[in-house]
């Protein structure tokens, strides 16, 4: 392993995990920083698609994280700090004691996604999702399910920003997306690829549970609140999940797991 001491909060060499939450919001340039043992185990794996670029962390962490920190390429400097250096560099209290900064991968093409999707496949679509809790659900359900991969329209937050990877226990680094496209040409880029593109509504007058899946299945998921554009659901088939007690929604990632296990359990997926 590539042991680097650190003992200065102004150290250059950790400059790119100073302040953390302040550079969340500002970016990295191509960059990321992830956080915690679980993010970074994935950061370490071969299902990663993101190139780990350095770590830092606590030396009392150093011991317990030693099996993962060898799964590391040699070049990866890992540079191990007292929790007080460490919590100086951050800007608040890390109490994971983990840091790591990873590479982005490319960015993926709609059309040669889509085309590189087997005759069987689920995929999410995302509409105008702004909430990183929201994302990081909506990503680790995906991987939880099986899911292809996920389309996001041009009005979702960046999955790649620090608490979405967290919540989604990793599942941004290793889950196939897509960003960028406007919602309309997400749904004819589908439904020329054969997929069955569901929208997900309270208002829909058919139910999930009545569905019996494509080979090729598709559902969109709107934001909290506004939920999906009446034109986006126009141009595919509405469902809706039956619920009691006055009930009418669902946070969209609870309705991506309950849509995503009928999807891909139900006779025919």
């Amino acid at each position: 392993m590539n042991l680097i001491p650190v003992s200065d909060i102004e150290d250059l060499r950790v400059s790119a995990f100073r302040d953390v939450k302040e550079r969340d919001l500002t970016g990295r340039q191509g960059l990321f920083v992830a956080e915690g043992e679980v993010v970074l185990r994935v950061l370490a794996s071969p299902a990663s698609r993101c190139a780990p670029v350095a770590v830092l962390i606590a030396e009392k962490r150093l011991e317990a994280l030693g099996e993962i920190l060898e799964r590391l390429p040699d070049d990866v400097p890992i540079h191990t700090a007292p929790q007080d250096v460490l919590d100086g560099v951050a800007g608040f209290h890390l109490h994971r004691g983990i840091l790591a900064l990873g590479r982005k991968p490319e960015a993926l093409d709609l059309e040669g996604f889509l085309d590189s999707l087997p005759d069987r496949a689920v995929v999410v679509g995302a509409c105008g999702v702004g909430n990183h809790d929201n994302m990081g659900g909506l990503f680790r359900n995906a991987a939880a399910f099986g899911a292809a991969g996920l389309l996001l329209d041009t009005n979702c937050c960046d999955p790649f920003y620090r608490k979405a990877i967290r919540v989604s226990v990793g599942a941004v680094l290793r889950t196939p997306f897509v960003e960028g496209p406007k919602a309309s040409d997400m749904v004819a880029a589908l439904q020329a690829r054969g997929f069955e593109v569901l929208a997900l509504t309270p208002s829909a007058a058919e139910a999930l549970s009545e569905l019996k899946p494509a080979p090729r299945t598709a559902i969109l998921l709107g934001s909290e609140g506004p939920g999906l554009p009446a034109d986006v659901i126009g141009r595919c088939r509405p469902l809706g999940i039956r619920m009691s007690g006055g009930f009418d929604s669902l946070n969209v990632a609870a309705t991506s797991a309950v849509a995503l296990h009928h999807l891909t359990t139900s006779e025919g997926a």
